[in-house]
């Protein structure tokens, strides 16, 4: 009884060992199928992506095959994917030879490695040397030549059609066959792209950064750069970026802008180092469009409004606008509590457009030209309004609302300080980083009745950063006619004798129950004094008089979206006008990747170009995730860069990259025979650790900027 038992076990023990291969993949399967019936858009996506990915490696390595066989070379395995083997196919004497999943099948007693899911087909016409692999694993490609390894020294062989045998000029062309044909694919994808056409962010300057380059150079919203650094051939936005990042220390570099009214000025313009971005600029930023975006991603402020997703506005407060930058010009100058849209609105269904209106609510904030740096400048007659949260970084929310500053939250004390400004705000946040920091705030309830609530807040310094903040965004008090404080400012060297925490009353005899009122009613005045009437308490009271001489310095204010509403970017379509054509852009955006792949990495080791703002893996894929959903040109654009890119970095001379090898193969030909395979060996290795460091470098770079 003991035998026949143990002889069903040992048979049990075979069968499973014998199906546990089809078990694991039909597990596998299973679930792929489920998750692909449950998410199918976004698994396609990825799906988009891990391929896109693979052919710019194989294309890569079609390179080194392609040259290896018209050299003569053997070449054992050319696969697409990578190990374990799916697919494998070979030209027998007996046929075709297919192997299926061999390394799951295994053949008992079977050296040729076939595997059980193994069989022929056709005539034999000869034996083939060279098996075609699909692999298991969905990713890259690669090729295996008799006497060649990535790892390591070549395999010692006297077969004459080894690559280790084959003269140095004919391995180095195998070497560098990868990167240019990785610099064709980019051609031949960028051809395509330029035959449909692509829509991307034209040079055109979308706003201004305060106290930045281009501001001190003069550029507007609006400016059209048509050459920047030399080139002026289809030049997108990136374009003037990169020639930013990528120009030397103090380097004027030379731009020709295009003005609205169509003149012509030439600029040289040096890039700096601007906050809060890993590489200097000009501090110019991305044209927008007067296309609303996705406005379910935009909060219940954006749906306050009454626009939608796609709608075009066409006229703010009664005046047509074309561009973004007049409508924000427009709103910037209108002291109002909110502004009138129209919009036009085309139905997805019938194509039909019709014109909708909207309310954009506004608040008063610093000028562009402060950007909340300094409160003088933020000031009516003098007189500064208090502090308004605008916004609040989530991270800084509190599970209790009560517990939190919330949006519309009216600052009335900060610290000490009370009726603080912009500036007393930011010396309290510096004083207290680390502690907690009492602010007390008025808040609406639920009732409408306002209420004075003390918060506790603790001052932070986020990584690498030169300042304290509380997670908030602020503007200014508009609705209470409260003084914060009066300044003295250059066109206002006396400020008016206004103590802090004044209401104000009237303007000229006229009542006025918010800073909308004090701008209607001082605006509105032609003579050069004004009245301003004043209470600090029930029993004080007063009055100043301001000079209204200087029209244009009375307000330093402007009038700003009281919330956050997305447009989508400017984006003009770059289309060839035949393949001619095409081909010429696409070489010329070609040369221009490879140019700026090269001259990174001259910015990294000059320590222009911050390495923080360079993409690892994780990153590389997050964008290229984003692109895939985008759009599937936008997509082969991007296939492009990573291709031109890829045959720079991989001529790298880092050894086990093809340029370590190629400067190896000049090392042989200078010494007249190869280093030993110790010193092949030890170099192979030194340059696995130098590129397993440097992707650990930039993974964590991609980890650390998305926390």
């Amino acid at each position: 009884m003991g035998t026949k038992r143990g002889c069903r076990m040992s048979k049990s023990k075979d069968l499973l060992k014998k199906y546990s291969g089809f078990i694991v993949i039909a597990g596998v399967v299973a679930g792929m199928a489920w998750l692909l019936s449950s998410r199918f858009y976004t698994f396609w996506n990825i799906f988009i992506l891990v391929m896109g990915f693979s052919a710019i490696v194989f294309v890569h390595e079609l390179g080194h095959f392609v040259v290896a066989k018209l050299s003569n070379i053997k070449v054992e395995t050319f696969s697409i994917f990578l190990p374990p083997v799916f697919l494998g196919v070979r030209r027998t004497e007996k046929g075709i030879r297919f192997r299926i999943l061999p390394k799951f099948f295994p053949k008992k007693g079977d050296e040729s490695g076939d595997g059980l899911l193994s069989f022929t087909i056709g005539k034999g016409r000869g034996a083939g040397e060279t098996e075609y692999r699909i692999g298991l694993v969905p990713v890259a490609a690669y090729v295996k030549m008799l006497g060649q390894e990535d790892v390591g020294a070549d395999k010692n062989t006297n077969d004459p059609r080894s690559y280790s045998n084959k003269p140095v000029s004919v391995r180095m062309a195998v070497v560098s066959a990868g990167v240019i044909f990785n610099v064709i694919a980019a051609v031949v994808l960028l051809m395509a792209v330029y035959l449909v056409g692509i829509k991307q962010a034209p040079a055109v300057v979308g706003a201004v950064v305060p106290g930045s380059p281009a501001e001190a150079a003069g550029l507007c919203a609006g400016d059209e750069i048509v050459e920047v650094a030399g080139k002026s051939s289809n030049l997108y936005f990136g374009d003037v970026m990169m020639a930013a990042a990528l120009s030397d220390r103090d380097e004027l570099v030379p731009l020709k802008v295009r003005h609205e009214d169509g003149t012509v000025e030439d600029f040289k313009i040096s890039a700096e180092q601007l906050p809060d971005l890993p590489l200097r600029g000009f501090g110019i930023s991305l044209p927008s469009s007067l296309t609303v975006a996705d406005i379910s991603s935009q909060g219940a402020f954006a749906e306050r409004t009454g626009l939608q997703s796609q709608d075009e506005i066409v006229s703010v407060d009664g005046i047509e606008v074309e561009t973004y930058w007049h409508f924000e010009s427009i709103v910037r100058q209108i002291f109002k509590p909110g502004i009138k849209v129209l919009a036009k609105r085309t139905d997805e269904v019938s194509g039909q457009t019709k014109l909708v209106e909207g309310q954009i609510p506004l608040s008063l904030g610093f000028q562009k030209n402060d950007a909340g740096t300094d409160t003088a400048y933020g000031h009516i007659c003098s007189m500064v309004p208090r502090l308004r949260v605008v916004n609040v970084s989530e991270k800084r929310i509190s599970t209790t609302a009560e517990d939190s500053l919330q949006a519309g939250d009216v600052i009335v004390a900060i610290g000490d300080v009370e009726n603080p400004t912009y500036s007393e705000m930011r010396q309290e946040t510096s004083a207290f980083e680390g502690r907690k920091l009492p602010v007390r705030v008025l808040r609406v309830d639920e009732k409408g009745n306002e209420r004075q609530h003390q918060i506790n807040v603790e001052p932070y310094r986020p990584k690498g950063s030169e300042r304290v903040l509380i997670g908030i965004a602020v503007g200014l008090d508009a609705e209470h006619p409260v003084v914060a404080d009066t300044v003295s400012a250059e066109e206002w060297a006396v400020p008016l004798t206004i103590p802090r925490g004044a209401l104000i009353t009237a303007v000229d005899g006229v009542k006025v129950s918010n800073f909308y009122d004090i701008i209607r009613e001082i605006r509105s005045r032609t003579d050069k004094k004004v009245a301003i009437d004043y209470r600090l308490d029930d029993k004080t009271s007063g009055g100043a008089e301001a000079d209204l001489s200087n029209k244009e310095k009375i307000i330093s204010l402007e009038s700003k979206f009281a919330g956050v509403i997305v447009f989508e970017p400017l984006e003009h379509l770059y289309k060839a006008d035949g393949v001619l054509d095409a081909l010429v852009m696409s070489s010329k955006r070609s040369v221009w990747f490879v140019v700026k792949t090269y001259v990174t990495l001259k910015g990294l080791a000059a320590r222009t170009v911050n390495p923080k703002a360079l993409s690892g893996p994780v990153g590389i894929i997050s964008i290229t995730y984003q692109v895939v959903k985008h759009s599937f040109i936008s997509f082969l654009y991007l296939l492009a860069f990573i291709s031109a890119n890829l045959a720079v970095i991989n001529f790298l001379p880092i050894p086990v990259l093809d340029g370590g090898a190629f400067v190896l193969l000049i090392a042989e030909k200078i010494k007249g025979r190869a280093l030993s395979i110790r010193v092949q060996e030890a170099i192979s290795y030194i340059g696995l650790t130098i590129i397993a460091a440097i992707f650990l470098y930039l993974t964590y770079n991609d980890i650390f900027r998305g926390s």
